[in-house]
């Protein structure tokens, strides 16, 4: 018998709702133009801007917001080139802002739809600068219209007034990033943001959890968001209780799995690779990977479980500053994409607290910290040795001659108590930071000894400027030896 022939990926999304309200369609003029450029789109791909692309009667947008959660190198970025070409050529959106949670993530992107666009004599003719340098990577146009590419930050984007909004690499949208770049669009007349990424990975992303869970609540409702357009490519596995063949839940190892979540798959990927691959991966990484199966933030009912928001919030004082000697201390995601510093001080008989510096990955932190030791002289730096920062202790000592402090365990879970009972007692400040309240709103305990610490895994959210302010308060009352040379005691 001839064999059965291979599966293709679905084009339809397991989860999807969108607005009901429309008229008409720009997709097709995206596709057409896309298809100049010489990207061809996959059905899935058009689909996805068929429905994003929707217009109302009055000539806005029917869905102020696209979410598309795809697993890893399905062509997702296919959508992004589509979309952007058409607000540059066809929609004459005055500005495009194309943000990742790395700038190298933006720079990939601005080299492919920059061939795109040079590629193809009709648009190139249009093109008056492209910019690739250290301070801007930008396309303008003759007529004004602009794409913008930039690393996600609190600052990046703010003072811009944009059209569109590309938020590439969505899983790792925080509400820092979103506090810079949503005011945006505020004054604009029709403004749309497109969120496009994979499966939540336990790193910062409360944007794409809060998304997700708009759509499921519609979805359980019946009634569809009003200015969401939700796309999620997913499988709904196997838990613990299922019993044996079940059929209400989907396999790791099953081809109908596989098509269900990659829409691309018998496109771009293979099923022998997806074999090789799941024999290869654990089960939840091949899940997360490749069935867009996340670990996203909490729902909010199950926020704030060790700390209160209202006990936390009362704290907040806008004038608040630390006053004197000051403690840094460094730390970061298990994963490594992103790192924070944090600051602490006597202020007013208490502590203040302050995130300095939150950004995507590692590179950034020493020679941030080099500038920060150079202008404040710090009493200390705290870096836990056995935590995800500790990589850096060897280069901040010998290469800057910063003086690191190290937690011991026992310190660990007693900094993280010193913190709690500061915020029950009153005696700590903070100037009401949202990168410090997302990461209080979804933190965890985990048991350490016959005490406890904040729990890095689980929680889905980055709680790295937590652990960062917590160890700086802890260092304000440990004991610094002073840089003492050895020949003073000969004297």
């Amino acid at each position: 018998m001839p064999a059965e022939p291979e599966l293709k990926g679905v084009q339809t999304p397991r989860l999807f709702t969108a607005p009901p309200v429309f008229q008409s369609s720009a997709a097709q003029e995206a596709v057409e133009l896309a298809a100049l450029a010489g990207l061809e789109l996959f059905p899935w791909q058009q689909h996805v801007l068929d429905i994003g692309m929707r217009e109302r009667a009055d000539g806005k947008w029917s869905a102020f917001e696209c979410c598309v959660n795809v697993p890893r190198q399905n062509g997702k970025g296919g959508i992004i080139e589509a979309r952007e070409l058409a607000g540059l050529f066809l929609l004459k959106e005055h500005l495009i802002v194309h943000s990742a949670h790395e700038f190298k993530t933006s720079r990939v992107a601005f080299q492919r739809i920059h061939s795109l666009i040079m590629g193809t004599p009709d648009l190139r003719k249009r093109v008056k600068r492209v910019l690739n340098n250290t301070t801007e990577t930008s396309i303008t146009l003759v007529t004004g219209q602009s794409l913008q590419f930039i690393a996600r930050s609190g600052g990046s984007g703010r003072g811009w007034t944009g059209d569109l909004n590309i938020l590439d690499e969505a899983m790792s949208l925080g509400d820092d990033a979103m506090g810079a770049l949503m005011p945006t669009v505020s004054a604009v007349p029709n403004p749309q943001l497109w969120y496009l990424g994979s499966a939540g990975i336990g790193g910062p992303s409360v944007q794409l959890g809060r998304l997700r869970r708009r759509a499921q609540a519609a979805l359980e409702a019946g009634i569809p968001d009003p200015s969401l357009a939700y796309f999620e490519w997913s499988v709904d596995p196997h838990v613990d209780e299922c019993p044996s063949g079940c059929t209400d839940h989907d396999g790791t190892g099953d081809p109908v799995s596989w098509a269900k979540s990659n829409p691309s798959l018998g496109y771009l990927i293979s099923h022998e690779y997806l074999r090789n691959a799941c024999a290869s991966m654990g089960g939840g990484i091949f899940e997360r990977e490749h069935l867009g199966v996340g670990t996203y933030p909490s729902d909010e009912a199950d926020t704030w479980q060790v700390i209160g928001e209202d006990a936390w919030r009362s704290l907040a004082a806008a004038e608040s500053a630390p006053e004197g000697e000051v403690v840094f201390a460094i730390d970061a995601t298990p994963e490594q994409d992103h790192a924070a510093i944090a600051v602490a001080g006597r202020w007013r008989g208490g502590t203040h607290i302050e995130i300095a510096h939150h950004q995507p990955g590692m590179s950034w932190v020493v020679a941030k910290a080099k500038r920060m030791q150079e202008e404040h002289k710090p009493r200390c730096w705290v870096v836990d040795a056995g935590g995800p920062a500790g990589s850096l202790i060897q280069e901040l000592e010998e290469e800057l001659g910063i003086k690191v402090v190290s937690p011991k365990m026992r310190e660990v879970a007693m900094a993280a108590g010193q913190f709690f009972n500061a915020v029950a007692d009153q005696s700590i400040s903070h100037i009401d930071q949202p990168l410090l309240a997302t990461a209080l709103a979804g933190a965890q305990k985990r048991p350490l000894g016959d005490a406890w610490a904040w729990a890095r895994r689980g929680g889905g959210v980055d709680i790295s400027p937590l652990v960062a302010a917590t160890n700086a308060k802890w260092g304000l009352g440990v004991e610094v030896e002073d840089d003492v040379d050895p020949l003073d005691n000969i004297f």
